[in-house]
Parts: structure tokens; C-alpha cells; sequence
């Protein structure tokens, strides 16, 4: 199993959201297919069919729990398993 694959599940557990790292949680929006901008503290991620726009900040090296669960519930509604 790869590192990616280790990351996918640990985020669709959901038992991990207040320890997932901050640059885990980049890795893997970019491997999905999301453009990344950073503004200041803020690393703003763009994908061509989506709607939402995800914001997210770290908190030391960690990603903040509701961030993560928010890019969770992302990968859920638009499948983006499928689009690997």
C-alpha cells in the first residue's frame, strides 16, 4: 500500500482528524488534482468542477480538525476516489 493510499484512509476513517499533518493533508489535495496558491498563513486549493473552495491554516504542524473532516466531506460528495 502506498504512502498515498495510507493517507486516503487514514482521512476517510475520521479517526485521526486531530492529528493529521499539515503538509500530509496538502500532499494529497495535490495528488488528487487540486491547485494550490498560498496568501499569507492561508493555502487556498482550487479543482476545475468543484465548487467549494477549501482555506485551510496550520496549527504548528498539524492541520486543524475541522479542516480536515471539511476536506473529507469533499472527497465524499464529489467521489474523487474515483478520480485518482
Amino acid at each position: 500500500m502506498s504512502k498515498f493510499e495510507k493517507l486516503f484512509l487514514k482521512l476517510l476513517s475520521g479517526t485521526s482528524d486531530h492529528n493529521f499533518s499539515f503538509l500530509d493533508l496538502i500532499k494529497l489535495l495535490e495528488i488528487l488534482g487540486f491547485e494550490h496558491r498560498i496568501k499569507g498563513s492561508h493555502h487556498i486549493f482550487t479543482k476545475d468542477g468543484i465548487v467549494e473552495i477549501i482555506n485551510l491554516q496550520p496549527k504548528d504542524n498539524k492541520a486543524k480538525p475541522y479542516q480536515v473532516k471539511q476536506v473529507r466531506e469533499l472527497i465524499i460528495n464529489y467521489k474523487l476516489w474515483n478520480n485518482e
